[in-house]
């Protein structure tokens, strides 16, 4: 990782690694997260705050005159267009 951060090329640290091929590197290189923070960091909006995100505890106050529709009694009946009353 050392050698990833100072500049050096994938493919120069898996030959000298013995790698045969650059997967095997990337695995390695994969895993590493502060480098996975930095790209993050560098992709952050400016205005953002610093952190994750906390959603507020508090539940959203439902106003006192919502009106909350009760559903109908029976099986829900779809209502037909002509163009379905001339298939039936």
């Amino acid at each position: 990782m050392r050698l990833l951060r100072a500049g050096v090329d994938t493919t120069v640290i898996a030959l000298w690694l013995g790698h045969e091929q650059i997967r095997t590197t990337q695995i390695y290189l994969h895993a590493d997260l502060a480098i996975k923070e930095k790209a993050l960091a560098r992709t952050t909006p400016p205005d953002t705050k610093p952190g994750r995100y906390q959603p507020p505890d508090r539940i959203p106050r439902v106003p006192r005159r919502a009106v909350i529709m009760p559903t109908p009694p029976g099986p829900i009946r779809h209502r037909q267009t002509p163009s379905q009353h001339e298939s039936a």
